[in-house]
């Protein structure tokens, strides 16, 4: 009996159809997968992507490839990967890499590429490589490379502004500390010396002020033009700071070889500027270190080199100093006695000393003169002419000034108090202090507050102060002068010494400097200005007052020329205030002088 099968023929057919449908939909999406692949090709056109056959001929080329590398579509169809873009020391490399990941499977890593432009340019790339078809007789190998042009030029310029300047292009101080070190071991090898010049323009902040920051631009590049056309190829140039530079000289000896050096660095500035279309003469102060007398390493010798420039600096114009030893120490303690400055007002280690002023024809004491006295807790007194720069130049003269001002007025009412009316106190008032605009005004409201007078308290200023005050302090000061306040000019004859500017001063007396009094018995000249002062003074009605008055002989020459008052050792040193208690409880004129 024939068996009839339970499986229905079209089982088969359905089975043969199922698996064609299958090939299509993974064809179908095959095809759609290499849709979005191009798609996604397309849609990076910042990024260059390239395709290659089996045997490295361009079958893709997009438009960013043509931005990178330079050539269209057209002309890099068919064309061989290392005839394209290939440097020649990298073909054979390239073509073994490509040969090992289609034989042996071997990728080629992503990785920073130097590949060539069209013009033979080479560019910065990051490149990755991609197979597809890897196991079959076509593998197609595409290529994405990413332009690196602008980080590496970003990168070289953060390493050039790392170590150079912008504007000059010269090394910079760190730079230039490795490039002095080098040459500093070569000094050693060679048994041989060097000079460290530390070169700052004088006055360039006023150059930038009055003509502009582009004219001091100009400036500092026509500097370093004249440095490094006259710098040998051993020698070394930088720019560390807006106006100032630091160059090494190797083989440096002796004392001609330090002034051959420095006339070579002083020559730059011969021959004049042209700024803002005018011929402008600049100058430079210079300081200079020696290797190995003044430091053995370039911090060193930079450091001292600046150490003696800024001691250059305050002799004035184009000035040169060569760096000893005790401009550091001193340098060292100033910086010590700035940081005790404030701790010191804090515990009470300032206090003031009075010096008498005399009447020149009687002794008879007229007013006192109160100097400030710094004596640390501990080690020995400090002079004023150290301690008040430093309180200026750190802005503590204002603190140190007021506590000046409240004293000297605390101690004026306890004399009061005690009968002694007729002695004024005159006080030191410095140029740094009326810089605030309220310095002199303060002054008037501590007297008030004490409840003292114009009579009571004076103030004393140097000329070149007066000088350079501006009208609000002149005002201020002729407010003063109208109220009955005294105001004297101190070290009469050092500063400016215009006669012209005394008219206009709002002052009531001249102080005549102690260095025209030293030698005025003996030396023709200094007696001859300190009776022109005199006479001066009294033409235009003003008292004056004669310091630093230390012998009879003085005294007799004063005395002779009618001067008013005397200040000095003769008479009185300055004194604490419970001797001047005793002084003036006590006192009986003298026309010999009297000691202390």
């Amino acid at each position: 009996m024939l068996k009839v099968s339970k499986t229905p023929l079209t089982d088969g057919i359905d089975s043969r159809d199922a698996g064609m449908e299958e090939v299509e939909l993974v064809r179908r999406q095959y095809l759609e997968s290499e849709q979005r692949f191009r798609a996604l090709l397309e849609s990076l056109p910042k990024v260059a992507v390239q395709g290659y056959d089996r045997d490295r001929r361009v079958i893709y080329w997009n438009e960013g490839s043509t931005r990178l590398y330079g050539y269209t579509a057209e002309e890099a169809q068919g064309e061989l990967l290392e005839d394209l873009i290939i440097p020649a020391f990298m073909r054979d490399e390239v073509i073994q890499a490509h040969s090992a990941w289609i034989k042996e499977g071997v990728d080629i890593p992503a990785d920073e590429l130097e590949l060539k432009h069209k013009t033979g340019e080479l560019i910065s790339v990051f490149s990755q490589h991609l197979m597809l078809n890897e196991h079959t007789d076509s593998p197609l190998m595409f290529c994405v490379d990413v332009d690196l042009s602008d980080q590496k030029r970003a990168h070289r310029d953060l390493e050039f502004a790392t170590h150079f300047d912008r504007l000059t292009h010269l090394p910079n101080r760190q730079t230039f500390e490795v490039d002095l070190d080098s040459q500093l071991d070569s000094c050693r090898r060679q048994d041989n010396g060097l000079a460290t010049i530390y070169l700052d323009i004088d006055h360039f902040v006023e150059i930038n002020d009055a003509l502009g920051y582009d004219q001091g631009d100009s400036l500092l590049v026509e500097l370093t033009r004249r440095l490094r056309e006259c710098k040998r190829v051993t020698d070394l140039v930088s720019r560390v700071s807006s106006d100032e530079f630091v160059l090494a000289f190797p083989g440096v000896h002796s004392a001609p070889d330090v002034r051959r050096v420095v006339r070579h660095v002083q020559n730059v500035f011969r021959e004049p500027f042209v700024l803002d279309g005018r011929e402008r003469q600049v100058t430079a102060c210079l300081g200079v270190a020696l290797f190995p007398e003044n430091g053995e390493s370039s911090r060193e010798l930079i450091r001292n080199a600046d150490v003696a420039k800024n001691r250059a600096k305050l002799e004035g114009r184009g000035a040169v100093r060569l760096f000893q030893q005790k401009l550091h120490d001193d340098l060292v303690r100033q910086h010590h006695l700035s940081a005790r400055l404030e701790e010191a007002l804090d515990n009470g280690e300032f206090s003031l000393h009075y010096q008498p002023q005399v009447a020149a024809a009687s002794g008879r004491i007229e007013n006192l003169e109160a100097l400030l006295r710094w004596e640390p807790a501990e080690g020995p007194t400090i002079s004023p002419a150290e301690f008040i720069p430093l309180a200026e130049r750190s802005g503590l003269i204002h603190r140190l000034g007021d506590w000046v001002i409240e004293e000297a007025c605390r101690q004026q009412v306890k004399w009061r108090a005690k009968g002694f009316h007729e002695h004024r106190i005159d006080i030191n008032v410095s140029g740094r202090q009326l810089v605030r605009p309220d310095a002199l005004k303060n002054f008037e409201d501590s007297l008030q507050r004490h409840g003292l007078f114009p009579r009571d308290i004076g103030i004393e200023l140097t000329e070149n102060v007066l000088i350079e005050a501006d009208e609000t302090v002149l005002e201020d000061l002729r407010r003063l002068y109208h109220r009955g306040f005294r105001i004297a000019i101190d070290d009469f004859g050092t500063g400016y010494s215009s006669l012209s500017y005394l008219k206009h001063f709002p002052v009531t007396a001249l102080k005549i400097d102690r260095s025209f009094i030293h030698d005025a018995p003996t030396q023709p000249k200094d007696r001859a200005i300190m009776e022109g002062a005199i006479f001066i003074g009294h033409r235009l009605g003003l008292e004056v007052v004669a310091e630093g008055v230390e012998n009879a002989e003085q005294l007799s020459l004063l005395r002779e020329m009618h001067c008013d008052l005397v200040q000095g050792f003769f008479f009185y040193r300055p004194m604490p205030a419970k001797e001047i208690d005793s002084l003036l409880g006590s006192f009986v004129p003298s026309h010999e002088g009297l000691s202390s």
